[in-house]
């Protein structure tokens, strides 16, 4: 009975812990969340509690998406997959498929997102899974904006966010507003985005959802320079920033820092394009993320040739070339290749009408979006 007793207090500290670091997830505190799903995960662990054991892997996984952190994240949902099945619990299967294939995407392998994806969107289809649907719909819309198929992603943001609308699901469906927000811009519709990023923030900061607020502000930040209002967007930069430092959120900020470079890239001030694009290059590469290092080498290639460094521009446009090929990223080897006509020439702009977006270049600078 004295055993008994002890285990259940063992169990209900556990599940204690596991709620604080639920809760500090849902504050975008991740770093803190981290260090408490983990000692829960050992409670559980200890407990030989499986069902408790798979929460903590799962949450483990997001949670370490969230800051980047892709290899751990990716372990911890294939760590979820193997216990699932033990368990023969298809849907568990399912969750951590979904968030193994974000993992994938966020790591450039957008092939292996896809087939996560679909794979998890056809069983909660199947099981009439409403929020799965939505969530996996979603998760696809931002893996096809990775391809670089932009009109489909659009399509299928607009999908996911009529889902999240039936459910009333507002987190969900302001981030379908960001993703359309970023979609959009990518296209050439930069009124629309601003729009979407707009309405976004307004929905987050409601919520006081941290994150969300952030993507917002790096969004409206991005949208105001490819509208060449540089003054609003480097203060909407600054906002993201912050919140991004205080969250933990290595890679968003990263991006954010992309953006203040390109901002200054366009204005003529290449010594602070420089420095922040080396930022953002070292955060890219501790967090192993290909396109965010091909979107820093573009940004060298480009300041290269605007400084008469034409050898140092052709090193890194051939990598920004070579590796966004490799990869498959068909918006990011547009990009490439027009930089790289343009060191010999004029760009023909062919292959953004190709992939349906409004992008023409003329002359550099290039605003890339």
């Amino acid at each position: 009975m004295e055993t008994l007793l002890k285990e259940s207090d063992r169990l209900q500290k556990t599940y204690s812990i596991f709620c604080l670091a639920e809760t500090l997830r849902e504050k975008s505190l991740y770093l803190q969340a981290l260090r408490n799903f983990e000692k829960a995960l050992k409670g559980y662990i200890s407990l030989r509690d499986s069902n408790g054991i798979f929460s903590a892997l799962l949450a483990l996984g997001d949670t370490y998406r969230m800051t980047g952190n892709f290899d751990r994240a990716a372990d911890r949902y294939a760590e979820a997959i193997d216990l699932a099945r033990e368990l023969k619990s298809p849907v568990l299967v399912t969750d951590a498929m979904v968030g193994l294939g974000l993992s994938l995407r966020a790591q450039g392998d957008w092939k292996g997102a896809l087939r996560n994806i679909e794979t998890a969107y056809k069983i909660y289809a199947r099981k009439e899974d409403r929020e799965g649907v939505a969530f996996t719909l979603w998760a696809k819309a931002g893996t096809l904006r990775i391809k670089g198929s932009i009109p489909e992603a659009i399509l299928t943001f607009r999908e996911s966010r009529k889902a999240f609308q039936s459910l009333k699901d507002e987190n969900g469906y302001g981030y379908c507003l960001c993703g359309l927000g970023g979609a959009s811009r990518i296209a050439g519709r930069f009124k629309d985005s601003l729009k979407y990023y707009l309405a976004a923030n307004r929905l987050f900061s409601g919520m006081k959802d941290t994150f969300g607020t952030a993507y917002s502000y790096c969004g409206m930040g991005n949208a105001h320079r490819m509208l060449g209002d540089y003054k609003t967007a480097f203060a909407y930069f600054g906002k993201a920033t912050r919140l991004y430092e205080k969250i933990g959120d290595i890679v968003s900020y990263s991006y954010t820092l992309w953006g203040l470079a390109t901002g200054h890239k366009m204005l003529g001030d290449y010594l602070k394009a420089v420095l922040y694009m080396n930022k953002a290059m070292a955060n890219f590469r501790k967090t192993k993320d290909p396109r965010g290092i091909i979107y820093c080498r573009l940004g060298f290639g480009e300041i290269a040739i605007l400084t008469g460094k034409k050898t140092l521009a052709k090193r890194h446009l051939e990598s920004a070339l070579n590796e966004s090929a490799a990869y498959g990223f068909a918006v990011e080897k547009c990009y490439a290749e027009t930089l790289t006509q343009m060191l010999s020439g004029k760009a023909d702009n062919s292959c953004y009408k190709r992939l349906g977006l409004r992008l023409r270049f003329r002359a550099l600078p290039l605003n890339i979006p």
